[in-house]
């Protein structure tokens, strides 16, 4: 491997909010840890192919958006599916979490998700409107935002993300 190569899947770093309530951020643009390697990603450069998880024990996938607004809330969440031989489901829990700005408090959700589910679901969290006055800086219109599990060390695989989400509300 080059010296400044790396394993893990770089997304877009500069996607802003669109301001039309929702929208979608399809898994190229996502940072995917292990992404770049096969053996455990397959991370599409198309539109609208899912990235499809083969096996980790360390699941990390996560964006940012700009220009959103701190007087709003907002939810953000992954349209996924399981494959048929889908394992490590269901026993630990992963994590949506979202923060405004790269010092925001993470407001978090917890996801149980149940291995036997068919087809396409959402999984998602929310962050309400800011309580504190913006600093200012032009990080606090960025929106971050991950899908975790990485705390119990137990392998999983057979999950696709087809896309992200972000809704805006009031």
């Amino acid at each position: 491997m080059a010296p400044n190569s790396t394993p893990h899947h770089s997304g877009n770093p500069s996607t802003k909010f669109t301001k039309q309530g929702r929208m979608m951020i399809p898994p190229k643009d996502l940072n995917i840890v292990w992404g770049k390697d096969n053996r455990y990603w397959s991370v599409p450069q198309n539109q609208g192919s899912p990235a499809e998880l083969h096996q980790v024990s360390w699941l990390e996938v996560t964006g940012s958006v700009g220009e959103t607004s701190p007087n709003k809330k907002y939810e953000v969440g992954f349209r996924v599916s399981l494959n048929p031989d889908a394992f490590g489901w269901g026993k630990y829990p992963m994590y949506i979490m979202i923060k405004r700005g790269k010092q925001g408090k993470a407001a978090s959700t917890k996801i149980n998700m149940n291995p036997n589910l068919k087809g396409e679901f959402e999984i998602s969290g929310k962050l309400d409107k800011s309580k504190e006055q913006s600093r200012g800086g032009s990080d606090d219109a960025r929106l971050y935002f991950g899908l975790y599990e990485v705390w119990s060390g137990k392998w999983k695989g057979g999950l696709k993300i087809h896309h992200a989400f972000i809704t805006e509300f009031p």
